[in-house]
């Protein structure tokens, strides 16, 4: 049964309940099994870490706009009506049954009071009817039968006054305390009941040696697919999935690059017990992972030759190469068994020619791009697009679990490049279609609020559609993916339909669009901002 206590751990709502029976309880500072709202994981947490859920409610919803956060809020708030309704419900049938009881009692005193009426009368027509010598056992016998038929209901009426027979009481719904047990101030009073600390099972012990965390968790389910292609998926299944479980892998995991995307992963890789080595080139990156019990890589070459398995995420081709072939630079750290993982989004050339010199020193190579956003990336949504050694992708697995809701492995390198490219090229143009649309719409006398709420009624209808559209109406432009990035992407997706001599008219034409709001300025704002370049 759940012994429920509501908080928050950083974004994520929680409650304390019971852990499984089988399960061991990590050593060290005092931890908190909890459930964590919206993806139904489960993990140990430190009191410390821990907000308590009603003092901190509002400062949270302040400080987190995301879909997923509010969902999360949604499940709670419907967890305390639910709450609210069943301890009204035991409250009402515990009235019911006393009311009950009361009743049977009062039936009982009437049924007693009216056998004995009864009994008077009789013994008056007895004494009206027979002498006096008859007088005496005629008042023995009403003297029995009024007695007989009293005791009869006595044993009818309950057997204490006010206290219901003990098959009675057993059915009797107490009143839930529940929501009373809902917490209200610090984490640290709360007490486990004493099963808690007898749980024993070395076996699924999932610790984690880092100093900030202290998780087990129990996440997202693998299944993995075959296509007809030949491309195998790994997908995490859906995130309110409540018995999957992500077992952390063993090896030590290295990750260059925090920016939009790769700061999210390293949150969740970290979340989900993994042991992470961080670099960035702006240095200060790192002070918040490392706080969360990351560790400091000097240089790229120190932290792969530190790791089992690096991911690296970076901007562009350029930043890619550099990355591998620079001055302290991944090369210098591949070994013979190293692993290099590259998340970027660059062309196909760029990531054959860093598999190619990552493979000459021994190591071994995998591309992996990520479709998504920053709001995706923090919520451990991406969907991961991989290639290369295929050993090394099933070794990602629990990485790829905790960063994505799914994975692809699309063969030998060079391929996930490609489908990454055309899927941008897709997402770029659809919002150089909206902006088009937005602006169309407002100089020909439209409502743009109401094109975006016919939008979102018909089959265009997507989150993403809702988005960058609320952005560009809210003049808010923040960015989630950079335009610049997005322009990056569509001139290398036109590269690569004139390699191979196919035409992308639509493509170029929403480059150009892009490339006029970079000239505005507009190279650091979110894509969306591509809207200001037909206003001005």
């Amino acid at each position: 049964m759940y012994n429920w206590h509501l908080g928050f751990f950083f974004s994520l709502c929680c409650c304390i309940v019971n852990p499984p029976k089988d399960l061991k309880k990590p050593r060290g500072k005092k931890c908190f099994f909890v459930k964590f709202f919206g993806t139904e994981d489960h993990a140990w947490i430190k009191v410390e870490q821990l907000k308590p859920y009603h003092l901190h409610k509002e400062e949270m919803i302040k400080i987190n706009k995301g879909k997923r956060f509010q969902q999360a809020v949604d499940a709670v708030e419907e967890f305390l009506r639910k709450t609210k309704g069943k301890d009204q419900a035991s409250s009402h049938n515990s009235s019911e049954e006393k009311n009950r009881r009361n009743s049977s009692e009062e039936r009982g005193k009437q049924s007693a009071g009216e056998e004995k009426r009864k009994a008077s009368l009789s013994e008056g027509k007895l004494k009206k009817g027979t002498g006096e010598g008859k007088k005496r056992v005629s008042s023995v016998s009403s003297e029995r039968g009024s007695k007989s038929p009293l005791k009869r209901a006595q044993d009818q009426s309950p057997r204490k006054r006010g206290r219901p027979p003990k098959d009675e009481k057993d059915l009797t719904i107490p009143e839930s305390s529940t929501v009373k047990r809902v917490m209200t101030g610090t984490v640290a009073g709360f007490k486990w009941p004493p099963s808690v600390s007898e749980v024993r099972n070395p076996g699924l012990a999932l610790q984690h040696s880092s100093p900030a965390v202290c998780y087990q968790a129990i996440t997202k389910k693998l299944k993995v697919c075959e296509e007809e292609t030949g491309s195998t998926s790994i997908q995490a299944a859906d995130s309110t999935a409540v018995n999957g479980s992500i077992t952390p892998t063993d090896k030590k995991i290295g990750f260059l690059g925090l920016g939009l995307m790769g700061s999210g992963i390293v949150s969740n890789l970290l979340k989900m017990g993994h042991t992470v080595t961080v670099w960035n080139r702006t240095a200060e990156k790192c002070d918040l992972f490392i706080q969360e019990g990351a560790r400091l890589g000097r240089t790229p070459a120190e932290v792969v030759s530190t790791c089992d398995i690096t991911f690296a995420c970076v901007s562009d081709p350029k930043a890619a190469k550099d990355l591998v072939l620079g001055p302290s630079g991944v090369l210098q750290g591949i070994r013979p068994g190293k692993c290099y993982v590259d998340m970027s989004t660059v062309d196909a050339d760029t990531v054959t020619e860093l598999a190619q010199v990552i493979v000459s020193r021994g190591g071994r190579f995998l591309e992996a791009p990520v479709s998504g956003n920053q709001q995706l990336s923090n919520d451990g949504m991406l969907v991961i697009l991989a290639a290369g050694d295929r050993g090394l992708y099933e070794d990602c697995s629990s990485c790829f679990q905790a960063m994505g809701k799914t994975s692809f492995f699309l063969g030998e390198v060079g391929n996930a490049a490609k489908m990454m490219l055309i899927v941008n090229m897709v997402q770029g143009s659809f919002m150089a279609t909206i902006a088009e649309g937005l602006t169309l719409a407002q100089v020909t006398g439209q409502s743009q609020q109401t094109l975006l709420d016919i939008l979102n009624q018909g089959q265009l209808a997507s989150i993403f559609l809702d988005q960058k559209c609320q952005n560009i109406l809210q003049g808010n432009f923040k960015p989630d993916f950079y335009l610049k990035y997005i322009q990056k992407d569509l001139r290398l997706a036109i590269a690569l339909g004139d390699s191979v001599n196919h035409p992308t008219p639509m493509a170029a034409a929403a480059n150009e669009v892009y490339k006029r709001a970079k000239a505005l300025d507009q190279s650091d704002n979110d894509m969306s901002a591509v809207y200001r370049a037909y206003i001005h």
